[in-house]
């Protein structure tokens, strides 16, 4: 049904702009509160340090809001999609959002796999098997 402003469902057309560009501001604030979070991990590193981890940072916040949004997706329409091949082929593939996901969290992975190894030691936290390990072998 046609609103009256000329937009679908009587949102008009600046409306539908305005919601995708809440949206995008949501986006970017989650990805800012992300970085910001990811920074103060590494707020004790020297300067030369911070140089390289920067751009990792940034990287891993977009990817990891990112991978939020694709999961959200595939939440709603599942892993794969029908696809159709000519006259009489069907058939059914993986979805593109559930490939990108995939090669995205590969490569979130690697970075948090990168800044991990830089992170200082005293802001390690110990996992709970590997505690549990290090009491074990102390009382033996």
């Amino acid at each position: 049904m046609r609103g009256v402003e000329g937009g679908w469902g009587g949102v008009s057309k600046g409306g539908v702009k305005e919601m995708a560009a809440r949206k995008e501001k949501s986006k970017e604030a989650k990805i800012k509160s992300e970085k910001t979070r990811l920074k103060g991990i590494f707020k004790d590193l020297d300067e030369n340090k911070k140089k390289l981890v920067t751009p990792l940072i940034e990287k891993a916040a977009f990817m990891s809001i990112e991978l939020d949004e694709l999961q959200n997706v595939i939440e709603e329409t599942g892993w794969t999609s029908e696809y159709k091949n000519g006259e009489n082929q069907y058939g059914t593939k993986k979805s593109p959002e559930a490939e990108t996901y995939i090669a995205l969290s590969k490569n979130y992975a690697a970075i948090i796999k990168q800044l991990t190894e830089l992170v200082p030691a005293a802001k390690r936290k110990q996992s709970k098997l590997a505690a549990l390990e290090k009491n074990r072998a102390n009382a033996i």
